[in-house]
């Protein structure tokens, strides 16, 4: 039997207010994702590369070993929840990335992150 690798991702973001200063053009988004091992094997968080663009199409791109400082394992079932944070030049951006995961049977796979909306209030009509 083959071990399968799955790991499903859920997104939810904020907008920080009070940490955001629109007249200097700098939103700050808190975003929290939500990481569970849909497959049949452990798993670990080994690094992120993230794809952030502002509505001006403004890009930067992030790398970085785990998230939070931490490179958790997921046995097969279990999830990790975490929150981060970015800044954009724009009220209205979007990220997607990879997280780098190593199966315990020393497989590597990446799992894609789906492309997510950053928005400020009163944005979007």
């Amino acid at each position: 039997m083959s071990n399968s690798y799955e790991i499903d991702i859920e997104v939810e973001t904020s907008y920080m207010a009070e940490h955001s200063e629109p007249d200097e053009d700098r939103y700050v988004f808190a975003y929290t994702i939500t990481l569970v091992n849909k497959g049949s094997i452990s798993a670990t968080l080994l690094s992120r590369r993230w794809i952030i663009t502002d509505s001006e199409n403004h890009t930067e791109e992030v790398e970085g070993d785990g998230v939070v400082g931490e490179q958790p394992t997921l046995q097969p079932g279990e999830g990790f929840r975490y929150t981060s944070g970015t800044v954009i030049e724009t009220p209205v951006g979007t990220m997607h990335g990879i997280y780098r995961m190593v199966a315990e049977d020393g497989q590597t796979f990446d799992t894609d992150i789906p492309e997510f909306v950053l928005s400020a209030p009163r944005v979007l009509h």
